[in-house]
């Protein structure tokens, strides 16, 4: 007998096949308008079913966050991995040479420890790895700050046995996308001053992904949480909730009063991200309601005087920030697009080395 959502215990992530796809081509179609290269972030699925699809819509590779999520791609055959992260330490270089073996693989550096230590690493390897210098356009997370430095990186690279220069990147400020042009420009033109080639020229981020151009600059674009969507996405008018393919259904396990019920997903399914926001996600369906509060097993909804919520009712939430509760779950529900309910692999889940 097939499976209905009431079959399924909560608290549980469920995915809609449908939106996701539908998610993935339509942001496959504006980067292949704008001549700009699409590198997909699997962080947010976390999974090789949705990477592959993201492949096979038109995507040049993958981008991951850490060696761990990068093994378990390679693993299933995805062969161009950009890790958009600082790599330190023996153990993790030597995964990395490893993992750069078998798979086309590009890291990035801001600093030159990274780039001593990943040089090191690669002295003798019997191809280069390609290095890009992670600039900081106004995020205020890593990255070099300003061009000279990232041309000063650059050189370093260039001239660093086992790897090679492959270009520019940067994770830009939500609005930003201008001062990325700006600092991307100059550092372009400076590395041609000096004869070092620049092959790449990243930008990223769903939330200004609509707005997402090559501005004569960039090649390459990254995004990741627009495969799913959230909340936050569509607070900030990125995305409509019919374009929110990611949903925590959870049960009403008790209504104290007549204005509060609890439901069992709390910070453990729904992670404790506001994102800037009020309250804990969007009740579907529900208009008033609200996650005031989470414990970990428990959240604590506020309900408006008239709301026929009962006990033993199944509401579906939208999350805030659907990366981090995507990670929360081994596996997703996937309401596949022939109407089916079967189960999803979070097959990256937890991979944070």
């Amino acid at each position: 007998m097939a499976l209905t959502l009431n079959d399924i215990e909560t608290p549980a992530f469920v995915v809609n096949e449908e939106r996701v796809l539908r998610n993935i081509s339509k942001f496959q179609n504006h980067c292949d308008a704008r001549g700009l290269k699409l590198r997909p972030h699997i962080k947010t699925h976390k999974s090789i079913r949705f990477a592959k699809a993201q492949i096979e819509a038109g995507a040049v590779g993958i981008n991951c966050q850490k060696i761990g999520e990068a093994e378990i791609m390679a693993d299933a055959g995805l062969n161009d991995i950009l890790i958009t992260f600082n790599i330190l330490g023996a153990p993790k270089l030597a995964r990395l040479r490893a993992l750069a073996e078998r798979v086309t693989v590009r890291v990035v550096a801001d600093n030159p420890v990274v780039v001593s230590g990943l040089s090191d690493a690669f002295a003798n390897a019997p191809n280069p790895l390609g290095v890009l210098v992670e600039c900081d356009t106004g995020a205020a997370r890593c990255g070099v700050q300003s061009p000279a430095e990232a041309i000063e990186l650059a050189g370093l690279i260039h001239q660093s046995p086992g790897l090679a220069f492959a270009g520019l990147l940067t994770y830009p400020a939500v609005g930003g996308q201008a001062d990325v042009v700006t600092f991307m420009r100059e550092t372009r033109d400076g590395l041609s001053a000096s004869d070092i080639a620049c092959p790449t020229i990243s930008s990223g981020g769903s939330p200004d992904m609509w707005q997402a151009e090559t501005g004569g600059v960039i090649t390459e674009y990254r995004a990741g949480t627009y495969v799913y969507n959230d909340r936050s996405l569509v607070e900030r008018g990125t995305c409509t909730w019919d374009d929110c393919a990611g949903h925590v259904l959870a049960t009403v396990v008790s209504r104290p009063t007549r204005t509060r019920a609890v439901i069992d997903a709390g910070s453990k399914a729904l992670t404790s991200d506001l994102l800037g926001l009020d309250g804990h996600g969007h009740v579907i369906g529900h208009s008033g309601s609200r996650i005031v509060g989470l414990s970990e097993e428990h959240g604590v909804m506020e309900l408006p005087e008239d709301s026929a919520l009962a006990i033993g009712d199944r509401i579906h939430i939208v999350p805030n920030h659907v990366c981090v509760v995507a990670n929360m779950f081994d596996q997703a529900w996937l309401q596949t697009a022939a109407g089916d309910i079967v189960r999803l692999t979070t097959d990256a889940r937890g991979r944070v080395t």
